[in-house]
């Protein structure tokens, strides 16, 4: 073969093996959506059962917040630190499976669930059964796309957020329609249920359809170093020299995700008490808003903060983030004090998009700022400290402002702007004071890696 010919070979030969990688990526990436978009279905279904729920088991405000936030997000978070180192050595599409099988299983037994405290027991089991999903699935993204599009591929990841919860409010919304119907509803087997209790059932066990498809996904190989978990002491090390730019990072996106999840948890709650709007039109409605303009914001987010970085802005993802945040302020504070409705949807759908932004590039910058055998550990630590704070409190103190502050049911819109200002100005706030600590981390790991 002549050199020109085998030349030739050679460069026709890497696009293929470039494009058979990138098809991979693209599947992995799917099935890790899908996943998610499960995982969200089964979380978020809750938002759209609080009156039917409220009334069934006779319970408040603040009581609903508990099932909605910290039942969930006490064992979610806590259980997420081990799974995360886990994941840092340990079979990464194995963790994923067991965690689908388990808040599958747990989610269908909250339909089972006969008393409050046997719903909360149940809520708990979920959080852990989705514990084990993120920080697998950041590192799995991590080692199977290139550094420039990973912004952009954690954000198609984290689209399972907007999927998932707005078809929880799509869906969810037809079936409750349907179920108003019936005071309750007969089960082969089960006998005798609660509608609600029916629609717990209905969209958490077809998530065990999803186990089977993990196995198709191949686990990428580590280095001799990765094979073993890396001593907690350099853990420690890494995060003591670098605890500004981990502790504002993860204490600014908590706050973004606490205006996040408090209008994701009580908005339908907002539009059907003060706009009279029924749980099917608000399952449309807000489901589709969710769906469009929740996923809208974190792609687009993801996209302009890697073409950013491609741009030589080495902090694009919290640069952008920060100013998402300064952005969203502003709908987000004016569309519950409006009286038309259609106004509001447009003005809630602005808000939606970017105060999503975040949501993809917390992540994603968790993996470019800390060391390859440390990924998982340090995305646990993200989502112990973003879900203890946005999913644990940010329902909650919505709920506990209109008991306590605004003392009225009604009144639900006016704790959604408080919550939600104070949230979003504060995360802003601290991205802002992370840039330069972030750079340094950064220069701190390129320096440490060519060494």
């Amino acid at each position: 073969m002549t050199e020109k010919t085998q030349s030739s070979v050679e460069t026709t030969s890497i696009p293929t093996q470039s494009s058979r990688q990138g098809l991979y990526a693209a599947y992995l990436i799917f099935i890790l959506l899908l996943a998610y978009t499960f995982s969200f279905i089964d979380r978020q279904i809750l938002s759209l059962l609080v009156e039917p729920m409220k009334r069934d088991l006779d319970i408040s405000d603040t009581q609903m917040s508990l099932l909605q936030g910290l039942s969930f997000a006490l064992f979610y978070t806590l259980m997420g630190l081990p799974l995360g180192r886990l994941a840092d050595s340990k079979s990464r599409r194995g963790i994923i499976a067991w965690s689908i099988f388990i808040w599958s299983l747990m989610t269908a037994a909250c339909g089972l669930a006969k008393s409050y405290w046997s719903l909360f027991f149940a809520r708990m089991g979920v959080g852990v059964g989705e514990a084990g999903l993120s920080p697998a699935a950041y590192s799995l993204i991590a080692d199977s796309v290139q550094k420039r599009h990973l912004s952009k591929a954690i954000g198609v990841y984290t689209m399972g957020i907007y999927l998932g919860g707005g078809m929880a409010l799509i869906v969810g919304g037809m079936v409750i329609q349907w179920a108003a119907e019936f005071s309750s509803i007969t089960i082969p087997i089960l006998g005798e249920v609660y509608a609600w209790q029916a629609v717990f059932l209905a969209v958490g066990l077809p998530g065990l359809l999803l186990v089977p498809l993990l196995f198709t996904l191949k686990e990428p190989a580590r280095s001799q170093k990765q094979e073993k978990a890396v001593p907690v002491a350099e853990v420690i090390q890494f995060f003591k020299k670098n605890k500004k730019t981990v502790l504002l990072h993860n204490f600014g996106a908590a706050l973004a995700s606490a205006a996040g999840y408090g209008a994701l948890a009580w908005v339908p709650s907002y539009l059907i008490r003060v706009h009279g709007m029924s749980s099917g039109e608000v399952g449309m409605a807000f489901g589709l808003i969710v769906l469009f303009c929740g996923a809208g914001g974190v792609i687009v987010g993801g996209i302009i903060a890697d073409k950013r970085y491609r741009a030589g802005q080495t902090d694009a993802k919290m640069r952008v983030a920060m100013w998402a945040m300064i952005l969203g302020i502003i709908p987000t504070v004016i569309y519950p004090l409006l009286s038309d409705l259609t106004i509001i949807l447009v003005i809630l759908a602005i808000s939606t998009f970017f105060a999503n932004f975040m949501m993809g590039l917390g992540p994603a910058a968790i993996q470019e700022v800390v060391p390859t055998n440390m990924r998982g550990q340090f995305s646990a630590l993200y989502l112990f400290i973003v879900n203890l704070i946005g999913l644990g409190l940010g329902p909650t103190l919505v709920a506990l402002s209109t008991d306590y502050i605004f003392g009225s049911p009604d009144m639900v819109g006016y704790s959604i702007i408080l919550v939600s200002a104070i949230a979003m100005g504060g995360s802003a706030f601290l991205l802002g004071k992370c840039l330069p600590h972030y750079r340094a981390t950064l220069v701190s790991l390129e320096e440490s890696s060519t060494k």
